[in-house]
């Protein structure tokens, strides 16, 4: 069997970038690896997903789709789908969470992002949807929300849910989901959030909002977005900001129902919530990967703040009888200290 390097070496001579120099960058939480491709002057990103563990099909897909549209996906400059390697343009390291640390305008980052949310989902489903892609259905969206029965629960809780209860944790879903259906749906690039977001100053209007991480889009409900990129994981936000953000998304869609839209954002914010809890404690059980442990506090406390609404007091009851609130936060952090 050839070995990896040897494959990547062909791969980037094969595609004009013999004896370039290879730096590895940062992770993320799949199986993917990244190396920023020197030589001379030119630069670029080599993506590097193992066949049997990642499909580049999506990602190919989508960054076609989102530039056909006019948006700021990298450029494709060589790809060798079976061998699951991607050459891409490289955006440099201006990651909206990296700029505002460097304290560019944070408002003015996140305007731009609403914006392009606003221009994606003011456009035609014919021109946003693909055909064929895949439906972000109330399974799948249930499907998710058990990760934190799944992982979470498990590894924190003596007074674990039964077999019953985990049946009325998805009957709860059931009924909620629904209510999150009366707007269109449009494309769900599903992790658009600060991290996965790039400043490009050079470019003009929403271009310079470059993206990544988007090989998991879906077809689904406008809010999904605008509540990742507001409610994030990783990052505190100022309220006010939040709302001030909410507010010029809304007033581009003045035919939209502010009662519906909210009842949407605050239910998928919960599945998000329980979502993200679930796959980060996952990461660090089943993969050892246990940094975005420290992220866990943050996402059960804006669990808990969408909890506070009415429409999502069963699943608040739910919560509160099998997690206490000594088990949320830190606990598993500090399981693995």
């Amino acid at each position: 069997m050839t070995d990896r390097n040897t494959i990547i070496s062909e791969f980037l001579a094969a595609s004009g970038w013999k004896n370039a120099t290879q730096t590895h960058l940062a992770s993320d939480a799949s199986f993917r690896r990244y190396q920023r491709i020197s030589l001379g002057q030119r630069r670029a990103i080599l993506m590097n997903s193992p066949p049997d563990k990642e499909n580049v099909v999506p990602f190919v897909f989508i960054t076609k789709l989102l530039r056909s549209l006019g948006y700021s996906a990298p450029e494709i400059y060589a790809e060798d789908i079976e061998a699951g390697l991607i050459l891409l343009e490289d955006f440099g390291d201006t990651t909206f969470t990296l700029m505002i640390s460097a304290s560019t305008d944070e408002k003015k980052l996140y305007e731009c992002a609403i914006d392009l949310l606003i221009d994606l989902h003011s456009r035609p489903q014919t021109q946003a949807i693909p055909p064929g892609l895949h439906f972000y259905d109330n399974r799948t969206l249930i499907r998710e929300a058990l990760l934190l029965t799944d992982w979470y629960i498990p590894q924190v809780a003596k007074n674990r849910p039964t077999g019953d209860a985990k049946m009325r944790y998805e009957m709860i879903w059931e009924n909620l989901l629904p209510l999150c259906r009366t707007m269109n749906n449009t494309l769900v690039l599903r992790d658009f959030h600060a991290d996965n977001l790039m400043w490009l100053p050079d470019r003009t209007g929403i271009a310079a909002c470059g993206l990544l991480d988007y090989q998991d889009a879906v077809s689904g409900p406008p809010t999904y977005d605008l509540m990742s990129l507001l409610e994030d994981a990783r990052r505190d936000l100022n309220p006010n900001m939040v709302k001030h953000l909410l507010q010029r998304y809304l007033l581009a869609f003045p035919d939209l129902d502010p009662d519906d839209f909210r009842k949407a954002f605050v239910i998928l914010a919960a599945q998000r919530h329980c979502k993200v809890i679930g796959i980060f404690s996952r990461l660090a059980v089943r993969d050892n990967k246990t940094a975005y442990l420290s992220h866990i506090p943050r996402v059960w406390q804006l669990l808990e703040e969408a909890c506070s609404s009415s429409i999502l007091l069963p699943l608040k009851i739910w919560l509160d009888r099998f997690i206490e609130p000594e088990l949320r936060g830190r606990a598993l952090l500090d399981k693995f200290k």
